[in-house]
């Protein structure tokens, strides 16, 4: 089963607000998840990310690919250097 770590969007028309979410990749986007890591919202200003740490770093060492803009919130928050520290560790 190929997991993805991607945005579930969520909030009204014009006002997005998304979840940082792993799930299944062959599951729809606003679909069927398996658990919810964090929160993002791009309307706030500056933009307002929340995310659980650990537990992303955890999906990513069992094999779970991280979108192109999930990378980049992770990016941002310091997450994916945190990943290559610990896979690089051990």
């Amino acid at each position: 089963m190929a997991v993805k770590i991607r945005l579930k969007r969520m909030g009204s028309k014009r006002n997005p607000f998304y979840r940082v979410v792993v799930a299944d990749s062959r599951s729809p986007r606003d679909g069927r998840i398996i658990e919810q890591i964090g929160t993002y919202n791009p309307v706030a200003n500056p933009a307002e990310v929340k995310l659980d740490a650990d537990k992303a770093v955890d999906w990513m060492s069992k094999g779970a690919k991280p979108s192109d803009t999930v990378r980049n919130l992770f990016s941002s928050e310091g997450i994916m250097q945190k990943f290559h520290e610990s896979k690089n560790q051990s």
